[in-house]
């Protein structure tokens, strides 16, 4: 039986699509990220073409395109749904700091475990290995935090989004030192190149509104967006930190009062850019949502299980889940006080994650590292997460009964007769 053929391609993703609305649904409910069920339909996949005598088919290109349009369109989407105003500051200036001291911290202990851990591993090719370990998904957290009240949310977008942004610029930092690479200059160099890729983005951002708002056709959201691609890649092919390009492009739409003032106000045509923002807010959210489809399904058709059955990477993927939640205990302790469940366990390794890996150069790779370490702490991490958003989502509920007066171990339906106070005045 041939399974490959065009129609049943067009079966099997629209079967895909159609599965992961259902997660989408069910992550909701039971709070189960819906990236684990992804992974899981690849996996069962895989046997399927396993069986069919299809497992040799590589995925990687597929993968890492999925990953690239996936990783620009979810944080688009997460600027699109950011309002800067002046009480917003503070929170922002918090993110960035936590989700800096975060990467670095995580990354370092990271280092060391995988140095004492991984035979033939030096410093710098462990530093490599542990950075892509220390970024937080925003591809899994954005998704999943919509549950909790609006300050918890905006904390988790602004801290995954600006973890994903630094760690791809500490990766490809580190990358650059070792050939003299145009990053090799230091920290200087690095410094200039962020200054240039903010400047850009600005001119580029203020030029696309300024443009697009004049666009009388119908059809100029896709051309939007593949405006967006290509300067995201011709930023990746210079050089740049292109992921800073799409964050101020979302930013600046979504904000266009406060960026477009004085003189600037006079070109802003109000009304027919606010119509480009809504049109591009739809679009992207369904667009993460399908990509982010593909690609966790497709890395499921990528990963062994084999390689979770060892010791080793037992005791390493546990040091790196403990020193993970030790480092963010103490920092959110010190920044946001004793207020920090679920955020403390809402830490999940995903996309950037999966495509840095992959990014590593031959140089430095390690024979004695396993790729089921990268594996064991996605999913651990993952199911960590779930945990706290459960526990969290009853708390919830058990402090809402108590502010109503109902019985803690009584539901609604057991209690229908139940008078609130409000009710009664």
């Amino acid at each position: 039986m041939e399974i490959l053929t065009s129609y049943n391609l067009i079966i099997e993703a629209s079967v895909i699509i159609i599965l992961s609305f259902i997660f989408s649904g069910i992550a909701r409910k039971t709070n189960i990220p819906s990236v684990l069920m992804l992974i899981l339909l690849g996996i069962v996949l895989k046997i399927v073409l396993d069986t069919f005598g299809l497992g040799g088919v590589n995925f990687f290109p597929v993968l890492e395109v999925l990953g690239i349009v996936g990783l620009i369109m979810i944080v688009l989407e997460a600027a699109l749904e950011l309002e800067l105003k002046r009480e917003k500051y503070l929170p922002i200036t918090k993110a960035l700091v936590i989700a800096l001291i975060g990467l670095i911290a995580s990354t370092w202990i990271a280092a060391l475990i995988l140095h004492q851990f991984i035979p033939g591993m030096d410093m710098h090719a462990a530093w490599l290995y542990a950075t892509p370990l220390s970024i937080l998904s925003s591809a899994i957290i954005i998704p999943s935090v919509s549950g909790l009240n609006e300050s918890k949310k905006e904390f988790h977008i602004y801290e995954s989004t600006f973890s994903d942004i630094m760690g791809i610029m500490l990766f490809y930092f580190l990358t650059g030192q070792l050939d003299g690479g145009e990053h090799s200059s230091g920290f200087a160099g690095f410094a200039g190149n962020l200054l240039l890729t903010l400047v850009i983005s600005l001119v580029a951002s203020y030029l696309i509104i300024l443009v697009f708002q004049n666009i009388r056709s119908n059809t100029k959201l896709f051309l939007l967006i593949a405006v967006l691609l290509l300067l995201y890649s011709l930023g990746k092919l210079m050089h740049l930190s292109s992921l800073i390009i799409i964050l101020i492009f979302g930013l600046l739409i979504a904000n266009m009062p406060l960026f477009f003032q004085g003189r600037l106000g006079k070109y802003l045509h109000l009304e027919k850019a606010k119509h480009i923002y809504e049109g591009l807010h739809v679009i992207t959210m369904e667009t993460a949502f399908v990509v982010r489809t593909f690609f966790f399904v497709v890395f499921g058709l990528t990963i062994s299980l084999a390689s979770l059955v060892s010791v080793n990477v037992a005791i390493v993927s546990g040091l790196i889940i403990l020193s993970i939640y030790l480092i963010r205990f103490v920092i959110l302790r010190l920044f946001l006080g004793s207020d920090i469940i679920p955020q403390l366990f809402i830490a999940p390794r995903g996309l950037i994650t999966i495509l840095l890996f992959y990014a590593i150069p031959e140089e430095v790779m390690v024979e004695g590292f396993e790729p089921g370490i990268l594996l064991f702490i996605i999913i651990l991490t993952s199911l960590i997460m779930t945990f706290a958003m459960i526990f969290d989502k009853r708390r919830s509920g058990k402090a809402v009964r108590r502010a109503q007066n109902v019985p803690v171990g009584y539901s609604r339906w057991k209690a229908p007769s139940i008078v609130l106070k409000e009710d009664q005045e």
